[in-house]
């Protein structure tokens, strides 16, 4: 309990958790499909396992993954689909599966491994038409300053402590997953800040300032990335990554810019966002407090972090909504990624498919139609993840039984 608020907590929100329970019920049944309504079965026509990237960074992805694995309860279970798996079957998936590859198998033998010893799901995709929108995020750097001037005046805020999380799970079973933030006021559990608010400076003068940015584009972009390296003035780098949301659902900008025809569908990427806000000063207050959402970040010792607490590995980490598909779950994907000329141009996109984890998630990440590839720093990350916005297929796996390779 936090000592700032001495009255029971547990009453208030026992009492908002009742009401909340009798608005939302009919919800409620929907969930118990949620799994097998994102996920089905493979029998025929499965996909060509061909992989374009090198096994290394696989395997680098795979042991990453054991130890999120090795930390949860060998119980503990993951729903792929319509069946369920405990945490000590999807290690010895995952282990049979890094043995397979370690043995560099020819392209025959490991097709053959595959559909004969895994259980295949597809995403049943948008509207069940098993189609998955991919986009990118990346890892952006931007310059920043330990200390506020003339130059770095935006805020990179810490978690606060009055933003409390409520595991709405605690109450009801049938609400496995399910959270709300916000905070105290007076007798009153109610929600916390928008964007709007904190850019208006509700929390100035708390002692929350991690780092302070040149722009409140590179800070609001950098909410929408979920993590990165500042370029500190003071000297050194400092990388910050994602510790809490304010709880308030995430609304896209591109989107507000398409819907009042500011920009076309064709044009339509982070760097034309980038552009138009640039050139429209006057409009970016507006712009980017239409997204009431807002993400409080923590230094980091190394790179990104994903929503299972391993570092991601670029081109390997893909973030899939957190309550539909098995967090640390194997997965396959075919999409197309960018082919650049010398000055950085997308000149063409090339069809590929690679073996992927899921390791993160995503406020815009919704629905088993959706799926973010994390595509690392530097110039082809940012034209990747600025510019994907292609249809594709997305495939999880697991194995049948405990096979040893």
């Amino acid at each position: 309990m936090n000592r700032q608020h001495p009255f029971n907590l547990k009453f208030l929100f026992l009492t908002f958790i009742i009401s909340l329970l009798f608005a939302c019920h009919p919800a409620i049944k929907k969930d118990n499909r949620i799994y097998e309504e994102a996920l089905e079965p493979v029998n025929y026509f499965y996909p060509e396992f061909n992989d374009d990237m090198d096994w290394e960074s696989l395997i680098s992805a795979l042991e990453k993954n054991q130890d999120y694995l090795r930390k949860l309860n060998p119980e503990s279970l993951f729903h792929y689909g319509p069946q369920t798996f405990t945490c000590r079957q999807v290690r010895k998936s995952q282990a049979a599966f890094l043995d397979l590859i370690r043995q560099k198998p020819k392209p025959e033998r490991f097709e053959k491994a595959i559909r004969e010893n895994f259980f295949i799901y597809r995403a049943t995709g948008k509207n069940g038409n098993e189609k998955v929108l991919f986009t990118g995020y990346f890892e952006p750097l931007y310059q920043a300053g330990l200390t506020p001037d003339n130059t770095f005046k935006y805020p990179l805020y810490r978690r606060p402590q009055d933003l409390i999380t409520a595991d709405l799970s605690l109450f009801r079973e049938d609400l496995k997953g399910r959270k709300i933030a916000g905070r105290i006021e007076g007798k009153r559990f109610v929600p916390y800040y928008s964007r709007e608010e904190i850019a208006s400076g509700a929390l100035s003068g708390k002692d929350l300032e991690l780092a302070w940015l040149k722009s409140p584009v590179d800070a609001a972009f950098l909410h929408i990335q979920g993590s990165g390296r500042l370029q500190l003035k003071e000297g050194g780098e400092l990388h910050v990554g994602y510790s809490a949301s304010n709880g308030h659902t995430y609304r896209s900008i591109g989107r507000y810019l398409l819907d009042r025809g500011l920009l076309t569908r064709e044009e339509m990427s982070m760097q034309a966002i980038r552009q138009y806000l640039s050139e429209h000063p006057e409009a970016v207050r507006e712009i980017l407090n239409y997204n009431p959402s807002y993400i409080f970040f923590r230094p980091l010792k190394t790179g990104p972090v994903g929503n299972i607490g391993v570092p991601l590995t670029p081109g390997r980490s893909i973030a899939l909504d957190s309550q539909r598909f098995p967090k640390g779950a194997l997965g396959f994907i075919s999409c197309r990624k960018p082919v650049l000329d010398a000055e950085g141009g997308i000149t063409a996109w090339k069809k590929f498919s690679r073996f992927v984890l899921n390791q993160d998630t995503g406020g815009a990440i919704k629905g088993p139609g959706r799926a973010d590839i994390f595509w690392g720093s530097g110039p082809y990350a940012e034209a990747a993840a600025g510019h994907l916005k292609h249809e594709g297929a997305l495939y999880i796996l697991i194995l049948k039984k405990n096979i040893s390779y």
